[in-house]
């Protein structure tokens, strides 16, 4: 557990946690723990029971906001797009009047991300540093948003030039992702709604307007995915499109060999019958004639093929 005074943008760090009971003179007090730590700060903050055993229980929670008395407990999930994967990581966050408390199972970068801006904008209220904190982690789903979009072209890509099998296993796992995410930006667009809409004495009225920015990115995120499955439905006819392109090469292929091969096939076949008298049966060059015929037969059918793009 970490605890830190920010007093405009100013980190100072704080070595007992009974310190930060007592109102700063200015700034506010974060604290960012892990949930093991809860055991600590539900006593001393009166952290409510049901906030508590979502942090415990839920690693990947519903985005949402709880109004208590006093303070707000509040569930946004951070992105990450990894080795092809997406993973949700749940930020659990309690604003108070004088502290924020961020409490995570794993490391979070977005936490990380957000020291440079609130010693930028000089912060000193907890709900600010809450509004930034909200801000960097919708703007990441933008991010993850491009790396899905390039993968998606580059699917498309491969399958135009060569497909495979496991195309459209990587087309489903990635379609299924797509759609788990879509559901968990929907309430998470709904709650950022409430942040700008709703009255909450613990954010101050004028910084409310602004997450009305963020609510109009959560908008366009969600919008967004919904896109992306419309694509992923899309490159999946695309795949089926080829694979049945392919097939169809290979019959062309095929019914061309055979159709260069019947003549030559109707020679050997009259040639082989047990005749005694079969015109060039007995030449001394009768053989080499035959051969020759047959092989200009077969170039010249070819050569037709090729020129009406048949083959």
């Amino acid at each position: 557990m970490k605890i830190r005074l920010v007093n405009n943008g100013v980190f100072t760090p704080i070595e007992s946690i009974h310190d930060t009971l007592t109102p700063p003179a200015n700034g506010f007090y974060w604290i960012d723990a892990d949930v093991d730590d809860l055991i600590v700060l539900q006593p001393l903050f009166g952290l409510h029971d049901l906030a508590v055993e979502d942090c415990l229980t839920e690693e990947e929670q519903r985005p949402k906001l709880e109004i208590y008395e006093n303070q707000y407990f509040l569930v946004i999930n951070s992105i990450r797009f990894d080795d092809e994967e997406i993973f949700l990581r749940a930020l659990n966050i309690f604003l108070g009047r004088h502290y924020l408390i961020t409490v995570t199972r794993q490391k979070i970068n977005e936490l990380r991300s957000v020291k440079p801006i609130l010693w930028e904008q000089e912060v000193d209220h907890a709900d600010r540093f809450l509004y930034h904190l909200v801000d960097i982690v919708v703007d990441n789903y933008f991010t993850v948003g491009d790396r899905i979009e390039a993968r998606i072209e580059s699917l498309e890509e491969d399958i135009l030039m060569h497909t495979k099998k496991t195309h459209l296993t990587e087309i489903i796992g990635l379609r299924s992702e797509i759609l788990w995410l879509k559901k968990v930006l929907g309430p998470q667009r709904e709650l950022i709604a409430t942040l700008n809409k709703k009255d909450l004495r613990l954010i101050d009225n004028e910084l409310q307007k602004y997450f009305g920015d963020i609510h109009e990115n959560a908008v366009k995120i969600y919008e967004t995915f919904e896109t992306y499955r419309d694509l992923m439905g899309n490159l999946r006819e695309a795949y089926q499109s080829s694979l049945a392109n392919r097939a169809n090469e290979i019959m062309r292929v095929f019914t061309a060999l055979t159709t260069i091969f019947m003549p030559l096939t109707f020679i050997t076949g009259i040639y082989g019958m047990n005749f005694d008298y079969i015109p060039g049966m007995h030449e001394s060059m009768g053989s080499v004639v035959l051969l020759v015929c047959m092989a200009v037969i077969g170039f010249g059918m070819f050569y037709f093929f090729r020129k009406k793009d048949w083959l």
